[in-house]
Formats: structure tokens, sequence, C-alpha cells
């Protein structure tokens, strides 16, 4: 298969998408820091250019995040050919196998837990993100917010005028959405 690599600019300035033509994970996994990354040789190479500051991964897209004053017209052309290059070597994102769980916990929280999931999660992924449920505690939902989502100017924007209100009218028991900070 030849594969084919494309760049989308996300809401976040210091992150770009880059998308392939073939599905790469069944889920999503963040890797925010060159420690995290241990666990997956494509994110621990990417770590190794030292103006990568993030690695997220997502169906067929890991997006990048860059250092502040690093510029994308020097970078684009390296990390277009490097993952292209991991993705036709078949560089593993993680080595051992990634299980997306279940929802989990009361009728409330896996209601919350499916609409995120299917109202939520795809459009915070068109934009090179994730979204992943923490907590429901006293009306509050606590989410954490990844990949080009996270450090986003408009991600505070989202959370609130988008996915809390969301959530407001479809569960009732909801008062507020917060994101825990990574």
């Amino acid at each position: 298969m030849n594969i084919n690599v494309y760049t989308e600019s996300t809401p976040n300035p210091a992150t770009m998408k880059f998308i392939v033509n073939k599905l790469l994970i069944n889920g999503s996994l963040d890797f925010p820091t060159k420690e995290s990354a241990e666990v997956s040789p494509f994110a621990r190479e990417l770590y190794k250019f030292s103006f990568v500051n993030g690695v997220f991964f997502a169906s067929n897209f890991v997006t990048v995040t860059k250092f502040e004053g690093d510029n994308w017209d020097d970078l684009l052309p390296i990390l277009k050919e490097f993952v292209k290059g991991a993705v036709e070597a078949e560089l593993v994102i993680k080595e051992e196998e990634h299980v997306e769980a279940d929802f989990e916990g009361t009728d409330t929280e896996v209601k919350i837990q499916q609409i995120l999931n299917d109202y939520v999660r795809p459009a915070v992924e068109q934009d090179g993100g994730a979204i992943a449920y923490k907590s429901f505690d006293a009306g509050v939902v606590t989410v954490e917010l990844r990949g080009s989502c996270s450090g986003c100017p408009s991600s505070t924007v989202t959370l609130k005028a988008g996915i809390e209100n969301l959530l407001k009218r479809m569960v009732p028991e909801v008062t507020e959405v917060v994101s825990e900070a990574l």
C-alpha cells in the first residue's frame, strides 16, 4: 500500500495533524511527554526531534505539538517524511495492545460517557484531539482534554459552550463540566 500523508492545521497553533490513508489505531493514545512515550516506538522516535513537545494518535492520524518559536514551514516536510516512513515500516504505536474499557459507574455516569463517546469524541478528533471522562461528582463532570486540545486557546470555549451545554441538556443531573489539567 502506498502511504499518503497530508497535514491539517488544528485550532491549536502549536499542533499540526498528520493524516494518513491507513488506520493507525482503534481509539486514541496521548503521549504528552517524552517519558510517557517510552511504551511507544513510534512516539519515542518522534520525540527524538528537538522540536517535538507532544504526540497524540487517533484512528488515521497523529498530531504533533511543537515548541513555541519553532516554525511549521521548516518542520512540515521533515515530519511528513518521517510519518510516511514510520507508517510504511509499520512502526508500533504501543507495545502492548491497547484495549478500550467499557463504560462503568452509575447509570448517570454511563450516560455521560456514552454522550461523550458518541457526540463529543468525533468532533474533538476532527480537530486533532481527544476527550477522556474522568469523574462525575455532585453535578460536576471532570474530563481530560488531550492531543491538540491540551493547551489550546479555544478549548475553554469548546468545553463550556459546547460540551457543558450538551451534557446539561441531555443529562439534567449535570451542572458543570471542568477540565483536569495535564
